[in-house]
């Protein structure tokens, strides 16, 4: 099935469409919630937690992009079920190594103008993003985004794990002095 056609059953509620969304993208969306969790059976909960609220979701969203709606439906989940949970703590997933690196990159959050912040930070990091190329966007991404791991990184690209942990390195300097410059205490 194709995406409008996944959305239009989703809209007219056909219970067949959730079987199908798991069959299309449940690879991808485990794939998203395992690399935060670290668990196989926190991530299958999280994919079916998932489905389910872009069941709930749709409408009235009408998602333009299929799988990046279902990815990030998943991510945040999977992320509030990592904090909730404490999966950091039991050494779960490569968030916590992903926040470690990010900690010294992104503004603190504790303070009462940073919900204000909040919308200025989105649109940087957003043209930080598009500004960089393909190759580095997609490396940024992988780790940042999808959480992977720097091995398997240099996998998905063809760089050494090396190559991957340096031009890493390199993308959260930039990151850190366009966040500076744009005016956010680190």
């Amino acid at each position: 099935m194709e995406d409008r056609e996944l959305i239009a059953g989703l809209t007219e509620r056909d219970d067949a469409v959730l079987r199908e969304l798991e069959k299309t993208y449940g690879g991808y969306c485990y794939a998203v919630a395992y690399n935060v969790l670290g668990s196989r059976e926190d991530a299958e909960e999280t994919v079916n937690d998932a489905l389910h609220a872009a069941w709930r979701a749709i409408p009235p969203a009408q998602p333009r992009c299929l799988r990046a709606y279902l990815g990030k439906l998943t991510r945040n989940l999977a992320l509030k079920r990592a904090r909730f949970d404490g999966a950091q703590k039991r050494g779960g997933g490569e968030s916590a190594a992903v926040y470690e690196e990010l900690s010294e990159c992104l503004p603190g959050g504790d303070t009462a103008e940073s919900a204000a912040d909040a919308h200025a930070l989105r649109d940087l990091l957003r043209d930080f993003v598009h500004r960089l190329s393909p190759a580095k966007r997609r490396v940024f991404l992988l780790r940042y985004w999808y959480f992977e791991s720097v091995p398997a990184i240099a996998g998905a690209t063809g760089c050494s794990e090396a190559k991957v942990t340096s031009l890493l390195f390199r993308l959260r300097r930039q990151l850190k002095e366009e966040l500076t410059e744009g005016g956010f205490d680190l």
